[in-house]
């Protein structure tokens, strides 16, 4: 058998490992690479592999850095199955479609600039048109459910505990009569987390490919992120300002909500009124709703306990759909909260929010999670005075606020349990979905507790598992 680490290979995002296996080949994931946007062009227009020549795609999650350039993949002569579980493939329908329509209005602006400088005109990754044929390729099984995506390959999911539906892959491979166990963690999520199950540890793996994203730091207890969200909250309100997060529309957006609620309930904070202005989010919140098989048992009896009867709906949220609704919630005055989307602050009426509330040193701009190098949200993330958004220049007299314990990802402490799971087992482990920052502490963390084959593999570079 053969892997490739075509995507998240020393990188956070583009996640793409291609297996050969009996003749056939395997895409674990089919992300968008996330970063620069002509680099991210360049490198999401151009496989390093020929679509037509694979056998199945399985995807852990529905994150665009994981399943964002399936419209590609079948736009370039895939016709075979996607596998996810139902709550991923529930997701990926809309954040695909979403991604179309990203896809074309960067075009179109783009488009205009180049035809000013008299350059060639570029066309989208894929369309919104392209992105809606992907859900007819999905082959749903929930978790611990076997299937067989190609000959000698045994594959079920188990919770990962990231977002809504997320699951490693367990693969129990069968090739040439010598039979052997991988384990791809996909993204793996967090103890005690709100909403989700925990993550189900890895067990009796010969090889484990797993993330790494924050391999150089541990994570603090996510009751410590919930009592810093209260306190952003109060200190924001109490001197009349507003909250804006950006956040990302699937699985951060829901956290805050139900988090925002509890505090509200529990009197932690002022009743203040919520915006949630992205709807991709709420076409997700949707989706939230309709599989509280996810939830674990903490949110579930908080559902039946509330009156309304709902982790995500009360009276002090609005879900904002039309344009119309966002632009008026620049006119109300009074502290609020304002959730809004992409969650790196790169598109989306996010920016709009940061524009009309960067320059008022009442406000709080708080960012909830990692931000790729070279985005609006890295820069701010950085605390930078001067940055631009929508090509204008903006100072930045508003707080900026970072809450790291809210991350779904899985900190250094979690991730050495996780590897060591297998410590008896393992032959090899491959650190993927991280920088070099992350993957070097992670691997002398681990080298010191005795595992010795770890290894953090370079882009196109394959390993032989024999």
């Amino acid at each position: 058998m053969k892997i490739t680490f075509h995507g998240a290979a020393q990188t956070v995002t583009g996640s793409q490992h291609l297996l050969e296996i009996n003749g056939h080949k395997l895409l674990l994931e089919c992300g968008l690479f996330q970063g620069r946007r002509k680099e991210s062009y360049k490198i999401n227009r151009n496989f390093h592999f020929n679509p037509t020549d694979l056998d199945a795609v399985i995807i852990s999650h529905a994150h665009i850095d994981h399943s964002g350039n399936l419209p590609l993949l079948i736009k370039n002569g895939y016709q075979g199955p996607i596998y996810a579980t139902d709550a991923t493939a529930h997701l990926a329908n809309i954040m695909l479609l979403d991604s179309g329509h990203i896809q074309e209005s960067d075009v179109v602006y783009l488009n205009k600039k180049l035809s000013r400088k008299g350059e060639p005109l570029v066309e989208p990754l894929y369309t919104q048109e392209d992105a809606a044929r992907v859900a007819q390729h999905f082959r749903c099984f929930p978790y611990e459910q076997v299937f067989e995506p190609i000959p000698g390959v045994q594959v079920r999911f188990v919770d990962a505990g990231h977002i809504l539906g997320s699951a490693a892959i367990v693969l129990d491979i069968n090739e040439n009569g010598r039979k052997f166990r991988l384990w791809f963690s996909g993204d793996i999520g967090r103890r005690d987390l709100p909403l989700l199950r925990d993550p189900v540890l890895p067990y009796n793996a010969d090889y484990l490919l797993m993330e790494c994203t924050y391999g150089d730091k541990p994570h603090e207890d996510p009751e410590v992120a919930f009592e810093e969200l209260r306190d952003v909250v109060k200190r924001t309100a109490e001197r009349g300002g507003r909250v804006i997060i950006p956040a990302f529309a699937v699985g951060r957006t829901q956290e805050l909500v139900y988090c925002l609620h509890r505090m509200i309930k529990a009197g932690d904070i002022p009743r203040i009124p919520i915006f949630v202005d992205s709807p991709l989010a709420i076409n997700a919140t949707d989706i939230f709703r309709a599989h509280p098989e996810c939830f674990d048992e903490e949110t579930q009896e908080f559902i039946r306990q509330d009156k309304h009867h709902s982790a995500f709906g009360f009276s002090l949220v609005t879900y904002t759909r039309s344009v119309e609704q966002s632009k008026a919630i620049n006119f109300m005055h009074g502290p609020a909260v304002i959730i809004s989307a992409s969650g790196m602050a790169e598109t989306g009426r996010i920016l709009h929010h940061l524009r009309n509330n960067i320059s008022d040193p009442r406000n709080t701009i708080l960012i909830v999670s990692w931000q790729a190098p070279y985005t609006l949200g890295r820069r701010l993330a950085d605390r930078e005075t001067k940055v631009k958004i929508f090509g204008e220049t903006f100072y930045r007299k508003a707080e900026v606020a970072t809450i790291g314990g809210l991350s779904s990802h899985a900190g250094q402490t979690f991730l050495i349990e996780y590897a060591q799971a297998v410590q008896d087992t393992v032959k090899k482990v491959f650190l993927v979905h991280g920088e070099e920052r992350g993957a070097k502490p992670l691997m002398e963390k681990l080298s010191k507790a005795g595992m010795k084959e770890v290894y953090f593999p370079a882009p196109h570079t394959n390993a032989v598992l024999d």
